[in-house]
């Protein structure tokens, strides 16, 4: 059965962020030896594995406004969830169908993040980007200032479009990994002022252009919901992408001396059925 916020009593005001939507990742891991020796007919088997490919059918009634499977590469899962709407509720439900329905026996869930999407506090607004334009020499008040003033209005309302209710690029790899910034002795990221801070990620953002058109990004918060600051979820055309821009971006300070990452998932995405296959169930 998926639920949603409604059915526990909770209102839209109550449970819906003010800005951007609830995210969620699970990575769960097939029980082999529950597999084995799970006493049952073909049939049975059959209807098991029809009920976990509708529970992960992003397309069916009561589903999160978006959802995508992958393959996770390695050890540490065997696939990945990963869940975004405006209901909370609703992300976990299809969390719990899966671990309550018949293959749910055998499955378990071996890590998750919960975070929220947002708009970074260092994206420049139209005014912070006019204003950079004219300490850059353009003359204020001209024509083409404006122009130009006009055209950074419809990129940044695409670009929050994507920070805050994200389209899944269908691309055909994902890397997702939590991180932290430093509270160290000298390397403090809380103490810096705004201004250094977004000196800082400007930088960082910087050297992250250059990948444009082979990987797409998605920042999301934890602070005061999950045990990382950050979530960073990367779509790939090629994983040697997902190598080079973290390695490259590993160069900038923001990072070099301000970051502290958590573990790292690679997951090639897929549907449900393909799953299954390659997991040998």
């Amino acid at each position: 059965m998926f639920l949603n916020q409604s059915d526990f009593g909770f209102s839209t005001e109550q449970m819906t962020p003010g800005e951007g939507w609830h995210c969620s990742h699970f990575f769960y891991s097939f029980d082999r030896q529950r597999l084995s020796d799970w006493e049952c007919s073909d049939a049975e088997l059959n209807e098991a594995k029809q009920q976990f490919i509708h529970i992960l059918d992003a397309n069916a009634e009561g589903r999160p406004a978006r959802m995508q499977i992958g393959l996770t590469s390695g050890h540490k899962s065997d696939f990945s969830l990963m869940m975004m709407d405006p209901d909370p509720i609703r992300i976990e439900s299809v969390h719990q169908a899966l671990m309550s329905c018949p293959l749910g026996q055998a499955i378990n869930p071996t890590w998750s993040y919960v975070s929220i999407s947002e708009v970074s506090e260092y994206a420049l607004s139209v005014d912070g980007y006019r204003q950079r334009m004219i300490d850059g020499g353009e003359e204020e008040g001209s024509s083409a200032l404006e122009t130009k003033v006009e055209k950074y209005a419809v990129r940044l309302e695409k670009m929050n479009f994507q920070r805050l209710t994200p389209n899944f690029p269908d691309w055909p790899v994902s890397c997702f990994y939590p991180m932290n910034k430093w509270r160290y002795p000298g390397a403090n990221w809380f103490q810096l002022s705004s201004e250094e801070r977004h000196a800082l990620m400007s930088e960082h953002a910087r050297s992250g252009i250059k990948f444009a058109g082979k990987v797409s990004q998605l920042i999301t918060v934890g602070v005061g919901l999950d045990n990382w600051e950050w979530g960073v979820t990367l779509w790939a055309t090629n994983p040697m992408h997902l190598k080079q821009i973290v390695y490259d971006m590993r160069f900038d300070e923001a990072s070099a001396k301000y970051a502290e990452f958590g573990p790292f998932y690679t997951s090639y995405v897929c549907s449900a059925e393909k799953v299954l296959t390659a997991c040998g169930v």
